[in-house]
């Protein structure tokens, strides 16, 4: 099989030298140049959209640690809360305790103080009515011109009189 190229007859030298610079050039390119231009090409779209990824992903991890740390301080506000209420209540039985407290005190103070003040009336009318039958004796001793405190003590005058005023 022959073909006939016409005019254009190449030289099977200058075809094969031709063919070899052809494989020559492409092994070159293939083994040089195009891993150095896939590289930069990769160095490219890192500086441009590797770094937009690495931002989006930085960014969402930042996202992911405030919903952490508002969800804490969710918490630690509903803790606090708690705590105020529990303090609350017991401030409000302690404040509860004392009233009572003070409230059996002062009963038992008034009712303590009554009890003296009876006491003391009841001891003070007794010595008022001795001092008040000696002055009566005393006096109707002078008013008669002679003593009278062995017949009024006979008689029990005085005690008659303050027991018929006192019904």
């Amino acid at each position: 099989m022959h073909i006939e190229l016409g005019p254009l007859k190449p030289d099977p030298s200058m075809l094969v030298l031709g063919l070899t610079l052809l494989f020559l050039l492409m092994f070159v390119l293939g083994v040089l140049l195009l891993p150095r231009v896939e590289r930069i090409q990769a160095q490219r779209w890192d500086a441009t959209e590797g770094r937009t990824e690495r931002a989006e992903a930085v960014l969402a991890e930042a996202e992911a640690v405030r919903d952490a740390a508002l969800h804490e301080i969710t918490e630690a506000r509903h803790e606090a809360a708690r705590i105020r209420q529990e303090y609350t209540e017991r401030g409000s039985a302690a404040i509860a305790s004392a009233r009572a407290d003070g409230a059996r005190d002062r009963d038992l103070l008034l009712r303590t103080g009554r009890a003296r003040i009876v006491a003391d009336r009841a001891e003070v009318a007794d010595v008022l009515r001795q001092d008040v039958g000696d002055l009566a004796v005393t006096l109707a001793g002078r008013v008669v011109g002679e003593p009278v405190h062995t017949v009024a003590a006979e008689r029990r005058t005085v005690e008659r009189f303050f027991a018929s005023a006192s019904d």
